[in-house]
C-alpha cells in the first residue's frame, strides 16, 4: 500500500514537472517577435505608392525610399537615410503602446500617429493623420485645412530580408479610399 502511494506521488510530481516545462517552452515560442532592425531600401517611398500626400515634410519616413530602423523592447526608431546631408535626415520614434503622439511642423502642418504591435509580435500597425494647409480650388489666396488618414500594416518576411507595408488612406481632398503595397528590401 505504501509503495502504491509513493509511485502515485512520484507520477504526479513527474507529470506536473512535464506540464510546467511544456508550458514554459510554449510561452517562449509565443513571445518571439519580428525584429525590424536594419537598413532598408525600396523602389519608391510609401507615400508615392498611393500617389498621395501623406507627409508634411520631405524628410518624413513616409517620403523616404531608404531608412535605417533600430528596434528596442518597446519602441523603434526610423531614420530617413535618403540624403547624405545630416540636416536633411529625420528620425521618428515609434512606441508600441498604442498611445497617440504628435509631430508639429510649420504653418499648421502636423502629424498624429499611434503604433501597435500584434500579440504575436510579427505585425506592426501604424495609424497616422497628417494635417496640412492647402489652397482652395478656384479661390485666390484662400487656404483650407486638409488631412490624410493613413493606416500602414508592416509585415516582416519569414527570412527577415524584406518588409511588406500594406497601406490604405483616405482624405478630405479626394473621394474614396486608396490602398497600395510597398516593399523594402534589407541592404545590411
Amino acid at each position: 500500500m505504501k509503495n502504491k502511494r509513493t509511485i502515485w506521488a512520484s507520477l504526479i510530481i513527474l507529470l506536473t514537472g512535464a506540464m510546467y516545462i511544456s508550458i514554459q517552452a510554449q510561452q517562449k515560442i509565443s513571445t518571439h517577435r519580428a525584429n525590424f532592425s536594419g537598413h532598408w531600401k525600396a523602389k519608391e517611398a510609401i507615400s508615392i505608392g498611393g500617389n498621395i500626400f501623406c507627409s508634411y515634410d520631405a524628410r518624413d519616413r513616409m517620403a523616404s525610399k531608404s531608412m535605417k530602423i533600430v528596434e528596442q523592447a518597446d519602441f523603434l526608431t526610423i531614420e530617413n537615410t535618403d540624403s547624405d546631408a545630416a540636416s536633411a535626415k529625420s528620425r521618428e520614434k515609434l512606441t508600441f503602446d498604442g498611445k497617440t503622439r504628435q509631430i508639429n511642423h510649420s504653418q499648421g502642418n502636423r502629424k498624429t500617429f499611434s503604433v501597435k504591435l500584434s500579440n504575436d509580435g510579427q505585425t506592426m500597425t501604424i495609424k497616422s493623420i497628417v494635417y496640412f494647409i492647402t489652397s482652395t480650388p478656384y479661390k485666390v489666396n484662400v487656404k483650407q485645412q486638409a488631412y490624410t488618414d493613413v493606416t500602414e500594416v508592416w509585415n516582416l518576411s519569414n527570412d527577415g530580408k524584406s518588409i511588406a507595408i500594406l497601406a490604405k488612406a483616405k482624405s478630405n481632398i479626394w473621394e474614396g479610399e486608396r490602398s497600395w503595397k510597398t516593399v523594402f528590401d534589407k541592404i545590411h
